[in-house]
């Protein structure tokens, strides 16, 4: 007698079946996960470009001796092992700082290792052989300001020596209109009034007018229309 065969559905290839749609749907979600990573090591990459630059002027502020502490700069100081006098201070517009035990300081004018010693000096009394360290934390005294065309405008600390394309450089690149013969630093004189520098970028940055590349003083604005 023969019996009527029903189709059956083999084991194998229900594995098989399985095993391509898993992989499918892994394939899918790896490719969802690295259409968001370059976006996400973009904003990364900016985040630490910025940061590591703000370090970095920081630094040069606090390495390089010749840095003159000015009225709006923020300082850290610290008294090895005396928690209570340690702290952050802004320099007034005076050009002091107000510290525990000893009072007002003069800050302005002064670089950070002269300050820490005055300070250990003023200390003497209420702290023997006191350990001062002065750090710059944030740089308000000496900056120049970059406005009009260009993609990051803003204010930028003054540390070391800067002519006026190193500070068109730390603005960014210039916008489609910029007019780039026309760029010119407004700077007050010790007479209080203002006078326009001209800086044309495309002679400068071929070698020509480089009379115009002038190193940048604090206050200074650049303007590029």
């Amino acid at each position: 007698m023969t019996f009527p065969s029903y189709p059956t559905t083999h084991p194998a290839r229900l594995i098989i079946v399985a095993v391509v749609v898993f992989g499918v749907a892994a394939a899918g979600a790896k490719g969802q996960g690295n259409s968001s990573r370059p976006a996400k090591v973009l904003r990364q990459q900016t985040s630490t470009a910025t940061t590591s630059s703000s370090t970095s002027t920081l630094a040069s502020a606090n390495a390089n001796s010749s840095y003159i502490i000015g009225p709006g700069d923020l300082l850290a100081i610290n008294v090895l092992h005396e928690p209570e006098v340690s702290q952050k201070v802004p320099v007034r517009m005076d050009g002091k700082i107000t510290m525990p035990l000893i009072g007002e300081v003069q800050a302005s004018g002064m670089k950070p290792g002269n300050l820490q010693e005055t300070i250990a000096a003023k200390l003497h009394d209420y702290i023997k052989d006191a350990e001062v360290t002065v750090v710059v934390e944030e740089i308000k005294s000496r900056q120049f300001t970059v406005m009009g065309e260009v993609e990051h405008p803003g204010s930028f600390p003054l540390v070391k020596a800067t002519t006026v394309l190193d500070g068109l450089a730390q603005a960014g690149a210039f916008r489609d209109f910029a007019k780039l013969t026309k760029i010119h630093v407004l700077r007050k004189t010790a007479e209080g009034t203002t006078i326009s520098l001209p800086f044309n970028y495309k002679e400068v940055s071929k070698g020509k007018n480089e009379s115009q590349n002038i190193e940048l003083q604090a206050g200074d604005t650049i303007i590029v229309p």
